[in-house]
């Protein structure tokens, strides 16, 4: 059942517009004027029916989502979906694959290639029980993490993050424990904004709802976050954190170039926003300085282990602003004290015996590999890629649809993600899909699922459905 009809009286509710709006909608919803399942107007409908912006209306639906209360779906529109306001995340982050027969080809999410994980950390973990003391019973030391902290500078010492020294350095449980500990360091007031690129890996809007944060999303071009957008996105909602990606734009693939990297730290110095910069798929090699060297007193350099050498063993990192390490790190001791001694004694021992780089080299060259196999498959395609990255982004040709395409791939036993899964709350979603590379999948499963893409490609249906 929908309802398109509602109209709230916004005389009755003090504030700024969209406040007003955002209280209008959660009255509704509670007193049952909204019942779950209710559709709601169009944010360009409401808006002229109520003689406000859209922005406002926009706004005010991205708090009830994140509160739980709507839902919304991209082409399909905003929806009621419980009658108070939910607790904690309301959508899982990642789901187990697990279940998925062994002959659905699934291109959602990259897995890394088997290259001998195993028998590193294997080896790895007898010399730690050869050394394990009487002293392992206290609870663990961030004094003692600072050779770990000191093998990381070694590990990004291949990229141009400014000046950088041990004291930087926060160590945490993977990237989106990263992001988590930023947000909870960094935001403050009762209702913080946080900006994201309007297409954006999910765990920013996560990590944003768990802050009780509203997420604002800026927009993109083909060379990642436009200034001008970000800049006017500062003028109007007076954000305290921007999170971006700048060498592997996740999904689109698009890598910044120095230049704009430059002008985002300059905005963001003068609107005094706090830069989360999101470096976990990282190409492996850059030249380019990123915005921690352009900005170094308010840029968090995020990074980890998962997509080089292994997700299994959690553990990531942040490369703080100048004189902000101490704050990470004790952000990191009210979460969880330190890191757990066996995490970080393991990491230690990947790092400083070289067998961490010895992994991320051999992944590389593993997708590096697969990368040439889906290039050349789908040649002729619109495709965007980056030497070293673990996805390709992919524009769909005439006649198809992101979620017509994910839905008929998915029949034929390939499984993408499409653009609307990356997608704000109300943001703007083009014609694509992601494609990642799958490195646990047999190499001859990989190449029928995309011979399958291929075919598919080439035959859009007649007619879309109604």
């Amino acid at each position: 059942m929908t309802d398109t009809i509602w109209t709230p009286d916004l005389s009755q509710y003090a504030g700024p517009k969209y406040q007003a709006v955002s209280r209008a909608l959660r009255d509704a919803v509670r007193e049952g004027v909204l019942m779950p399942g209710a559709q709601l107007p169009t944010v360009r409908e409401l808006a002229w029916r109520l003689q406000v912006t859209p922005g406002t209306v926009s706004r005010a639906y991205q708090i009830a989502t994140q509160e739980g209360l709507l839902s919304a779906t991209v082409g399909r529109g905003t929806f009621v979906t419980a009658r108070s306001p939910q607790f904690g995340p309301t959508q899982p982050l990642y789901v187990d694959s697990g279940g998925i027969s062994a002959n659905v080809v699934d291109l959602r999410s990259p897995s890394l290639p088997r290259v001998g994980q195993a028998a590193v950390l294997k080896a790895a973990m007898h010399r730690m029980a050869d050394a394990v003391g009487d002293d392992y019973v206290d609870y663990p030391s961030q004094r003692a993490e600072e050779p770990l902290r000191a093998a990381i500078l070694g590990w990004v010492s291949d990229r141009l993050l400014g000046p950088v020294s041990v004291d930087d350095v926060t160590l945490t449980n993977g990237g989106q424990a990263a992001i988590n500990l930023i947000l909870s360091c960094c935001l403050r007031g009762e209702r913080p904004v946080v900006l994201a690129e309007d297409l954006a890996y999910p765990g920013f809007r996560h990590a944003a709802r768990l802050a009780r944060a509203e997420v604002v999303g800026v927009e993109l071009d083909q060379h990642g976050l436009r200034p001008d957008a970000l800049e006017a996105a500062c003028r109007r909602h007076g954000p305290q954190v921007l999170c971006t990606t700048t060498e592997a734009q996740n999904p689109t693939a698009a890598r910044m170039p120095e230049s704009r990297r430059s002008e985002i730290a300059l905005i963001a110095r003068a609107y005094d926003l706090q830069v989360i910069e999101d470096d976990c798929y990282s190409v492996a090699e850059s030249s380019y300085a990123a915005i921690r060297a352009h900005a170094p007193e308010r840029t968090w350099y995020v990074g980890s282990m998962s997509k080089s050498v292994s997700a299994a063993l959690r553990f990531g990192y942040v490369i703080c602003p100048q004189g902000m390490g101490n704050a990470g790190r004790l952000t990191a001791q009210h979460i969880s004290f330190a890191l757990a001694r066996p995490v970080a004694e393991l990491s230690l021992d990947l790092l400083t015996s070289g067998a961490a780089e010895e992994l991320r080299r051999s992944v590389q060259a593993e997708f590096a590999e697969r990368l040439g196999v889906i290039v050349a498959a789908l040649e002729g395609q619109d495709l965007v890629w980056q030497p070293g990255l673990p996805f390709v982004w992919l524009r769909l040709p005439s006649g198809w649809r992101a979620s017509t395409f994910t839905r008929m791939a998915e029949a034929e036993g390939v499984m993408v993600r499409s653009a609307d899964e990356y997608a704000l709350v109300h943001g703007r979603s083009p014609n694509a899909v992601r494609l990642a590379i799958a490195g646990g999948i047999p190499r001859d499963h990989f190449d029928a699922g995309l011979a399958r893409l291929r075919r598919l490609l080439l035959s859009p249906p007649a007619e879309i459905a109604v």
